[in-house]
């Protein structure tokens, strides 16, 4: 399962990448929505996990 992980705070994000690659799954990063609305411009996930 390939999963955007939507987080600004690099420690959080560190932690959760972390973890869910742990679980087997594959993790892409973006910082903010800006990086999130370009990635998922151009490919595809099957879920995406933001930090609201």
């Amino acid at each position: 399962m390939k999963i955007l992980l939507v987080e600004d705070e690099p420690a959080l994000r560190s932690t959760l990448i972390e973890a869910l690659r742990q679980g087997g799954y594959v993790v892409e990063v973006a910082a903010d929505f800006a990086q999130a609305y370009e990635k998922i411009k151009l490919y595809r996930y099957d879920c995406v996990l933001l930090d609201l």
